[in-house]
């Protein structure tokens, strides 16, 4: 004879009350005397209770996580852009100043901001150089003995000594310690070997009528004097290049340098002489507005504008092909970000020109997509006519440039609208993993609860069992018995 029992467990976890049907003395679940497995059905009750709230929390953990993702890379995407603002967001950025030569060979130019625009003739009738002296012959070669003593030696307005010792008293050693010598200010000595002999070489590496070498001894006359050289001593070298100031004109005002490099001829401009001019042919310097970089500055930002909505429209926008929405998609924040960054785009601004007043005037216009182009030939029409227009435009009070830099910079600073939803977020993070180690406390405490109960449901009906068994087994001897009796 088998028995079925059915056992009804309602235990109190805050969800659905599990029923649980339990065999008899026949279930295989039965095991050395065991009714139930407690262990494989009180697992399967707290994974039935556990998973529904355990979805719901990794689910909206993912979503916030999504979100935390999507605000870093906005706030990365507004910093690129904003990177962008900053060569026209300030009326120096449209300083800018070019200077130009007709004849590079001749002059080379730039200019800086403060350069004032400008044409000038300009003629090169002498380059400076530097001075170089070419000693006599000495007999023999570098190695050979001079004389002993001091050299001071001294370029322009600035001298040094060289003791010559026994050690090195040849044109050489001479030489070595020329170019050695601490304080030296541009001297170099070199040793030439010719058929006559070997000749000790002075450069100056300072040009300018006032950077000549000059050099005395303290031998008493001896040896050392023949490497002397100076105002009315001259016979010991021969002078190889003099040492000249550059002479040239600008605009017919007569000029000179000591350097071939001249900064304060023309305010502002920097000129590097390269060659003189032939007479008659003057080289044409023209300072002028640097509009090719500001042109440049304009379409990088742009193309920084253009990459940005390219950002938005991935995290607010929604992928039909795909059939997904981006992760800020409906976001309040987005929307008033690009809401704002639309009205300094598209605002008119008061720049002193009713012509030039809009980024539509100067040939920047929306596409249907949203994008930004630039017509190259109306910008540089409007920089060529108005550039002070142009520059109020971007970088004045309410200019484009300026205005946009203002709202990100208050946009990405702490305690703005990106900061503030981040920590709206990273809040709703820290809750939902409090929710999830909440939810495995209460789910390791059911288990524990579930594990007693079912635990004394078995031994309860492994006694019933074995009851079960004794009757069955004496109402099968009560047929015997009554046979007995009645024989």
């Amino acid at each position: 004879m088998t028995t079925t029992s059915s056992v009804s467990s309602t235990p109190d976890t805050g969800s659905a009350q599990p029923v649980v049907s339990i065999a008899g003395s026949n279930s295989s679940a039965a095991a050395g005397g065991s009714v139930i497995n407690v262990s494989e059905l009180v697992s399967e009750l707290v994974a039935a209770a556990q998973a529904p709230q355990e979805a719901l929390i990794e689910n909206q953990t993912e979503a916030v996580t999504a979100q935390i993702s999507a605000l870093g890379q906005l706030q990365s995407a507004l910093s690129t852009f904003q990177s962008s603002l900053s060569a026209l967001d300030t009326a120096g950025a449209f300083n800018s100043q070019t200077a130009s030569s007709s004849d590079t060979n001749v002059l080379a130019a730039t200019a800086s901001s403060s350069a004032t625009a400008g044409t000038y003739s300009v003629s090169v009738s002498q380059l400076a150089s530097a001075q170089q002296l070419l000693s006599g012959a000495f007999a023999g070669d570098g190695t050979a003995a001079v004389g002993t003593g001091t050299l001071t030696l001294s370029l322009g307005g600035s001298g040094f000594q060289v003791t010559v010792g026994s050690g090195d008293d040849t044109l050489d050693g001479i030489a070595s310690a020329i170019n050695a010598a601490s304080g030296n200010p541009g001297i170099t000595a070199t040793v030439l070997q010719g058929t006559d002999g070997a000749h000790l070489v002075l450069s100056s590496s300072l040009t300018g009528s006032a950077n000549t070498i000059q050099v005395v001894e303290s031998d008493g006359g001896n040896a050392l004097a023949a490497l002397t050289y100076g105002a009315g001593n001259t016979g010991h070298y021969t002078q190889q290049s003099p040492a000249e100031d550059a002479s040239f004109t600008i605009a017919g005002v007569p000029g000179t340098s000591p350097s071939n490099t001249v900064t304060s001829a023309v305010s502002g401009v920097t000129l590097d002489l390269l060659s003189t001019t032939p007479a008659g042919s003057p080289v044409t310097l023209t300072v002028a507005a640097d509009t090719s970089t500001i042109q440049g500055n304009i379409a990088s930002l742009v193309s920084a504008y253009n990459t940005l909505l390219g950002t938005f429209n991935t995290l607010g926008g929604f992928d039909a092909s795909s059939n997904t929405a981006g992760p800020m998609m409906g976001s309040g924040l987005l929307q008033n970000i690009q809401s704002q960054m639309s009205a300094a785009l598209y605002a008119i601004v008061p720049t002193g020109s009713m012509t030039y007043n809009s980024l539509a005037s100067i040939g920047i216009t929306t596409g249907s997509d949203g994008t930004l182009s630039i017509n190259q030939t109306a910008l540089q029409n409007a920089l060529s006519t108005n550039l002070s227009a142009v520059s109020a435009l971007f970088s004045g009070t309410s200019g484009v440039a300026s205005t946009l830099n203002t709202q990100i910079t208050s946009e990405l600073a702490n305690g703005g609208v990106i900061s503030d939803e981040s920590n709206a977020l990273t809040q709703q993070e820290n809750a939902l993993t409090t929710q999830s180690n909440n939810l495995n406390t209460q789910m390791a405490a059911l288990s524990a609860s579930l594990t007693q109960q079912y635990g004394a449901l078995n031994t309860l009906l492994s006694s019933l069992q074995t009851t079960s068994a004794y009757l069955t087994q004496a109402f099968a001897e009560l047929p015997q018995v009554q046979a007995k009796q009645s024989a």
